[in-house]
């Protein structure tokens, strides 16, 4: 698609591929629009901020991990934020959204007419505010993960998570306070989480280097992780990358009080 003077830059979210496909075709067609570039989750919509500029963001409220809600919350926070726009299937969020800065609200399935008056705010707001600049860094996405517990939403910090368990489709984290259920795949939050300190040991798990006390082999040659709260299972496959991680972490002083063997 050729590229207007004063078209837009748009960023558009949306875990499930078929409603993200229709999104980006109502944004292309749309004469506002010079380029649409799509992410099919939180983190290569991140990442995609990260490198380069976007006028506008159409954001999906429900997605696993991190929301759209929690996403636009870290937008919001750049020095030069993206223009916000909610893309969802449910109008509870719509105080919420409104609340941290949203300038619109659409409704699935997107109507052509209800997407043109989204598009005429963002374009009176890029007007206003001139053309954004490159974003300074995000805020750490995932510090603490959001866990509902009988009705009740609490945040447990990713520095008290010593391991990982793979559940389904949820991780158990396991932390000093005891257990949590997050409903999220294993593989997704080993992305968000690599560049802080965890690795995957095991197809079903991901361990904190610095909670790693000592490496013990177990009754039939295999190898485990001991924590505090207990031993992790390293697979074969895994066991060289973590001796090496273990060796540079402890040369950086990011091991714990006892090291590992």
């Amino acid at each position: 698609m050729t590229a207007m003077p004063a078209g837009l830059r748009v960023l558009a979210v949306d875990d499930v591929p078929l409603a993200l496909e229709e999104l980006c075709r109502l944004l292309e067609e749309a004469p506002e629009v010079a380029e649409v570039v799509a992410a099919g989750d939180p983190i290569s919509a991140l990442r995609s901020i990260q490198a380069d500029r976007f006028d506008a963001v159409f954001l999906d409220i429900s997605m696993p991990g991190l929301d759209g809600i929690e996403l636009a919350s870290l937008l919001a926070k750049l020095s030069e934020p993206p223009v916000i726009v909610f893309v969802t299937a449910h109008e509870g969020h719509a105080v919420t959204a409104y609340g941290i800065g949203a300038i619109d609200y659409l409704l699935k399935p997107v109507r052509a007419d209800r997407l043109s008056t989204a598009l005429a705010k963002v374009v009176r707001m890029a007007a206003a505010g001139g053309p954004p600049t490159a974003p300074s860094p995000l805020p750490d996405a995932l510090a603490a993960l959001p866990v509902e517990t009988a009705g009740r939403t609490r945040y447990v910090r990713r520095d008290d998570v010593q391991f990982v368990e793979a559940n389904g489709d949820y991780v158990r984290l396991h932390t000093p306070a005891g257990t949590h259920m997050v409903r999220m795949p294993i593989s997704r939050l080993e992305e968000y989480w690599a560049g802080h300190g965890f690795t995957r040991v095991h197809r079903g798990y991901l361990v904190a280097l610095s909670a790693i006390r000592e490496l013990r082999s177990d009754t039939v040659g295999g190898l485990l992780a001991h924590t505090d709260l207990g031993d992790v299972p390293v697979s074969r496959r895994h066991s060289r990358e973590l001796r090496e991680r273990l060796l540079q972490a402890a040369r950086r002083g990011e091991l714990g009080p006892t090291g590992a063997g």
